[in-house]
């Protein structure tokens, strides 16, 4: 059995591999399918998808590419992110609810520009948007930036000191709620995913409250396996999966360079996302 990656970044958002690029190493890793999630954008799909398509047209190999997009959403003082595959992504009224996002992530940056001009650092939204073009800009491009013009030693250092939710020059963005992105991924017609619960550190008692509200809300699944799990994540996510009949997914959250040691399908070294995963999403899609 081929395993699958149902969690990954491109260039479109703060991946450091094109779309393309993505698929070409998918089909290296051996992956039966790569879901691409950017971050509150679609931007990269249709490249993605026929790029994969050429390629088995041509009887090359190849690799299914599930049209994907990770939400950032607000639930509390949490950020909490909701994965959506088989999303139609060319459809008009979708398109339009991420223009909305895409605008107030814009106003966002040229706020946190103007915080960062007053501590004395060379930047504007345009710098931004020309180092890194047709891409959401997000504070890894801003760690990027200060890194490569020596106003920090690491990306690290970007974080600590002017990129952090806490620095002084951080500005937040408004963003949609959990369960207003499961309802936009299901107007969409894909399978809304809650992804890595465990890393919110919510305790056990608040993150089943949230799964149960979202479960009311339209959830239909939640990633059981990722990249930095433990033993016990493991086991508390397929708990979480079985009570609340949701579907198993999971991913790598592969970002290329921009996560050191992460590699797309296997995580650290011992993810293994089964391709029965896909299958069951794939199917409670089409059942849509």
């Amino acid at each position: 059995m081929k395993p699958v990656d149902l969690h990954t970044h491109s260039n479109k958002s703060d991946g450091s591999y094109t779309p393309t690029e993505l698929v070409d190493y998918a089909i290296a890793k051996g992956l039966s399918a790569v879901a691409l999630t950017d971050h509150d954008t679609i931007d990269g799909l249709t490249e993605a998808v026929s790029y994969a398509k050429t390629l088995t047209q041509a009887g090359k190999p190849s690799v299914e590419v599930v049209p994907g997009i990770e939400f950032s959403t607000k639930h509390g003082e949490r950020d909490v992110h909701v994965v959506g595959l088989y999303i139609s992504h060319e459809a008009p009224q979708f398109r339009t609810k991420l223009q909305e996002f895409v605008d107030s992530r814009t106003n966002r940056n040229i706020k946190m520009c103007r915080n960062l001009q007053e501590a004395g650092i060379d930047i504007t939204y345009e710098k931004l948007q020309a180092m890194h073009p047709d891409a959401v800009i997000t504070r890894a491009h801003y760690a990027a930036y200060l890194l490569g013009h020596g106003y920090v030693k690491s990306r690290q250092d970007a974080f600590a000191q002017y990129l952090g939710d806490h620095t002084k020059y951080f500005v937040p963005r408004e963003k949609v709620t959990p369960a207003q992105a499961v309802e936009l991924i299901l107007e969409a017609g894909g399978v809304p995913i809650l992804a890595h619960p465990p890393l919110y550190h919510m305790g056990n008692s608040a993150l089943e409250n949230l799964v149960s509200t979202l479960k009311e809300a339209g959830l239909m699944g939640i990633e059981v396996l990722y990249s930095t799990y433990t033993n016990q994540d493991e086991r508390d996510m397929f708990r979480l999966a079985e009570k609340y009949s949701l579907l198993p997914s999971g991913g790598s959250d592969f970002h290329g360079v921009n996560k050191p040691g992460l590699d797309l399908g296997c995580g650290y070294g011992k993810l293994f996302v089964p391709e029965e995963f896909l299958y069951n999403i794939r199917m409670a899609a089409l059942q849509k």
